[in-house]
C-alpha cells in the first residue's frame, strides 16, 4: 500500500448481496484497498485511499462514484494508522463459538481452540461465509442436527466453503462444494488445507444452483438468499431421495411464510428451524412426519 504513515478510510454501507458491487464501486473511486463486513441485512465496505489527496477530495470522489447507487451510503471516514492495517482488521475476528458444538476460528488463532468444541478454521477473504454472519450461524447450527457420519453431502453457494468444512468434520464422508464465482475457489481451496482436509474428499465445482449436479446426496445445504433458494426447491427433489435432508438459511423472518409454501409444493417438509437476529433458516426432509433426523 505504499509508504504512508497514514491513510485515509470511507466506509460504504449498502444491501447485503451487494458485496461486489460495491467494491467495484471502491476500486472505480481510487481505493487502494477495501475490507468487507458482513451486519445484519446489510453489507459495509471499509475502502482505503492515499494521504498525497486530502480526505475532501476522495470523499468527493466517492459521492460521485455512488451517486447513480441510491442504496449505498458514506457511514463513517477518517485516518488509519499504517501499521495498524496490518493487525487491527484481524481483531474483528475472535474465535466464535456457534451451536453446540462448533467454534469458527481465524487461522491465526490456532492453538487457542475452545476445549470440547469442533474448530472450523475459516480464512475471513472476500467469499461469504466468514461464520459470523447470522444467516451462517443458523446454517450451521441446523447442520449439527441434521448430519451424520457416513453421509455424501451437496453444499450449494459454498462461498468460503464453510458449510462443506462443518459437514465433514461432524462426520460426512463426502461433500460436492458448488459456486457461481470461479474466483473463491482457491479460498475453498486454502480453508479446506486449514482444516487438514484431504485431496479428493470435497468436489469442488463453478455452476448455478443445481445445474449440472446429476448425483444424489443425504443432505443439501444452501446459505444464499430468497430468490435463488427459491428458484432451486423445486429441483431438489432430483438430488434428494426419500429421507432425504435440505437445510436453507440466509432468509429473514418475514420471508418464512412464503418459503414454507414453496417446500410444502416441493413434498418438503420442515424438521428444524433456526432463528438468528432477523435471519431464519429451516431443515427439510422428503419424508412426512419425521421429527428427529437422528432418530
Amino acid at each position: 500500500m505504499g509508504g504512508e504513515g497514514f491513510w485515509w478510510y470511507i466506509t460504504l454501507e449498502g444491501q447485503e448481496g451487494n458485496e461486489d458491487d460495491m467494491s467495484a464501486l471502491a476500486d472505480l473511486s481510487g481505493s487502494i484497498g477495501s475490507e468487507i463486513r458482513e451486519l445484519p441485512g446489510k453489507i459495509a465496505v471499509k475502502a482505503y485511499f492515499r494521504t498525497t489527496r486530502d480526505l475532501g477530495f476522495w470523499v468527493g470522489r466517492v459521492q460521485d462514484v455512488i451517486s447513480p447507487w441510491p442504496g449505498v451510503k458514506i457511514v463513517d471516514m477518517g485516518r488509519i494508522e499504517n501499521r495498524q492495517w496490518h493487525t487491527a482488521w484481524k481483531e474483528a475476528f475472535p474465535p466464535l463459538e456457534v451451536g453446540r458444538s462448533l467454534v469458527v476460528m481465524a487461522p491465526w488463532h490456532k492453538g487457542k481452540e475452545v476445549r470440547g468444541r469442533i474448530p472450523l478454521y475459516i480464512y475471513p477473504g472476500s467469499a461469504f461465509g466468514t461464520g459470523y454472519h447470522e444467516s451462517t450461524q443458523a446454517a450451521l447450527e441446523l447442520l449439527e442436527d441434521t448430519v451424520r457420519p457416513g453421509m455424501k453431502v451437496i453444499d450449494v453457494g459454498t462461498g468460503s466453503g464453510i458449510l462443506a468444512v462443518a459437514s465433514l468434520k461432524m462426520g460426512a464422508a463426502e461433500v460436492i462444494a458448488t459456486d457461481n464465482d470461479p474466483a473463491v475457489i482457491p479460498e475453498i481451496r486454502e480453508n479446506l488445507r486449514l482444516n487438514d482436509i484431504p485431496d479428493g474428499v470435497v468436489d469442488i465445482r463453478t455452476g448455478d444452483l443445481l445445474g449440472g449436479i446429476s448425483e444424489t446426496a443425504d443432505l443439501v445445504s444452501a446459505n444464499i438468499v430468497f430468490d435463488p433458494l427459491a428458484s432451486m426447491v423445486p429441483g431438489i427433489p432430483k438430488v434428494l431421495p426419500e429421507g432425504g435432508i435440505a437445510v436453507f438459511s440466509g432468509l429473514v423472518l418475514k420471508e418464512r411464510e412464503r418459503f414454507l409454501e414453496i417446500l410444502a409444493k416441493a413434498g418438503l417438509v420442515p424438521i428444524g428451524e433456526k432463528e438468528k437476529g432477523d435471519w431464519w433458516g429451516v431443515a427439510a426432509s422428503r419424508t412426512a412426519g419425521v421429527v428427529d433426523p437422528r432418530g
